[in-house]
């Protein structure tokens, strides 16, 4: 199945279901309470038709797709913008990358070496931003198991990846979703699979999101996330390196009194108001990892029983 989430995009949705019409079995479009032709143009174009009554947002069309899919018993399903953007005819090369590598889920690139696309420069810098920082969410570093394209929506999911996905109630229902996904992946241990696609962004209509609020609202996103599944990375480790250095500083104070009889009161003060600072990021993180690793000994204690 090749599936769509759409909203207001007559001009375009029936060129995009031909073209998939011609790589897929079933061509699935839903329609997130356009208030123009499209569910329309997508029907007569040959697509099956899921009409939201109003719009709830991309990872809710999103969510329909991936229960619809598992209600119909898909094998395969490629998901893929609406828009134009995507190169339809790049979907026989994720399927077969998934046949060859047995990964879950497939992911069409922005940036692996054939792709060609032409991003803007501060567009590229974002991404790259948010792309570091989804991998370090995910507990992610090294080079061989990162994704380089983690905000491609451009998508293959698997049987497996399916029916975990369509019984998630956690994955959002606005853009955040992608992100959702992947972190859904990464905590059933799928494995990821990337083939290199080229995005058109000379389209009508192809991001009417600003770019810079869309950003903002992924890495406070990313960094939530951080905070909860690494408490340890995100605040243990900073609140480390506040205390040592508080107390660095207040050594070599000290010395310097010893010396010279003078004491910064004012700077000793800020001292030790970063120590304390740091000491309570460290014992918060401490007490969320101890939290996040309860419901897990709590499993293991059950199965063991």
């Amino acid at each position: 199945m090749a599936a769509m989430p759409a909203y207001n995009e007559a001009n375009t949705i029936a060129t995009v279901v031909e073209e998939a019409t011609e790589y897929a079995d079933t061509v699935l479009v839903v329609d997130d309470g356009s208030d123009d032709d499209t569910s329309d143009r997508a029907e007569n174009a040959g697509a099956s038709l899921i009409k939201h009554t109003r719009n709830k947002g991309y990872g809710a069309a999103l969510k329909t797709i991936f229960e619809e899919a598992h209600q119909r018993g898909v094998t395969r399903l490629v998901v893929l913008d609406s828009d134009g953007q995507h190169d339809v005819s790049d979907i026989p090369r994720l399927v077969e990358k998934q046949r060859s590598s047995g990964a879950e889920i497939v992911i069409g690139s922005r940036f692996s070496a054939e792709a060609e696309t032409q991003l803007p420069q501060y567009r590229r810098i974002g991404l790259a931003v948010i792309n570091v920082l989804t991998n370090l969410s995910m507990g992610v570093v090294f080079s061989q198991s990162r994704i380089r394209d983690t905000q491609s929506g451009f998508r293959l999911y698997d049987r497996t990846a399916i029916e975990s996905l369509a019984n998630d109630s956690q994955i959002g229902n606005r853009m955040e979703a992608s992100l959702d996904v992947l972190y859904h992946a990464h905590q059933h241990d799928y494995r990821f699979a990337e083939v290199g696609t080229t995005i058109n962004y000379d389209v009508e209509n192809a991001n009417n999101q600003n770019p810079v609020l869309h950003g903002y609202q992924l890495v406070r996103n990313i960094l939530r996330t951080i905070e909860r599944e690494r408490p340890i990375l995100s605040l243990g480790f900073p609140g480390f390196l506040i205390t040592s250095g508080g107390l660095t500083f207040i050594t070599l104070k000290l010395h310097q009194y010893l010396q010279t009889g003078t004491f910064p009161v004012e700077q000793a003060f800020v001292s030790a108001f970063a120590i304390l600072i740091g000491i309570f990021a460290c014992f918060t993180a401490i007490i969320l990892h101890s939290l996040e690793q309860l419901p897990q000994r709590q499993s293991e204690e059950g199965r063991a029983h």
